[in-house]
């Protein structure tokens, strides 16, 4: 258990100590959040822009689609109209039905793909919307982003001068730190933060920060103002107000 009789500290400074270590670390944390928040709405951006490309994508190989089949069309109503003049020249029976015959098939394939041109027609349509969406949704993510960076950025702004003086009444608090105790609080603070102190919660007579049972000799050595650590976390104990 680490307890050290020797080192009288005040109640009152630890838990100043604590409140402002909290404050720092909310405040910090709230400034790591910033340029993540950021990132995040970039990542928006990026995403609708993305998707926008696809959508642009898709349409440019709809409308390819449907201008080569647009172009087989014509090609196949010109070569029609080739063979009804090999048609009307026919000198046998033989030749006069096998050109009658190859106009029917054309013009049964022409029917087929005037169906498929329609139905890329209107799936043209469709990507079109997709596109006009897609591009709404992008100025959208931009103009939430913009909007998201200057709010980011005037909030850090206020938080990085609520945390200098947060900072500032650290600094005042810390040079009330008993000499002997400072390298153990200055070692903890470095590796736990916030967690370097902790509450005693009296009723179930336990560390604030790690809920490990105390004992009531350690509890009055707390109350008697000397320097306690909690012999599990090793957080420096206060009693709560």
């Amino acid at each position: 258990m680490a307890i050290d009789h020797r080192i009288p500290v005040s109640l009152e400074l630890l838990r100043q100590l604590h409140h402002v270590h909290k404050q720092q670390a909310e405040l910090q944390g709230q400034l790591d959040r910033g340029p993540r928040q950021i990132k995040a709405g970039e990542a928006l951006v990026a995403k609708a822009s993305q998707e926008l490309e696809s959508a642009k994508q898709k349409l440019k190989q709809a409308k390819m689609s449907c201008d080569e089949k647009t172009l087989q069309l014509k090609s196949r109503e010109d070569g029609i109209k080739s063979l009804q003049v090999k048609l009307n020249a026919a000198k046998s029976n033989r030749e006069f039905d096998t050109f009658k015959e190859q106009i029917a098939a054309d013009e049964q394939a022409n029917l087929v793909l005037s169906d498929e041109i329609l139905e890329a027609l209107e799936k043209i349509d469709e990507l079109t919307a997709a596109v006009t969406a897609a591009e709404q949704e992008l100025k959208q993510q931009i103009a939430a982003q913009e909007k998201r960076v200057v709010e980011v950025s005037q909030r850090m702004l206020v938080k990085e001068e609520e945390l200098v003086l947060v900072r500032e009444r650290l600094a005042k608090a810390e040079k009330e730190i008993p000499a002997s105790a400072r390298p153990d609080y200055d070692r903890l603070v470095d590796q736990r933060g916030e967690e370097a102190l902790a509450p005693i919660d009296l009723e179930d007579e336990s560390c604030g920060g790690c809920y490990q049972t105390l004992t009531t000799q350690l509890i009055e050595s707390v109350r008697l103002q000397f320097l306690i650590r909690c012999p599990n976390c090793n957080a420096m104990l206060y009693l709560a107000k």
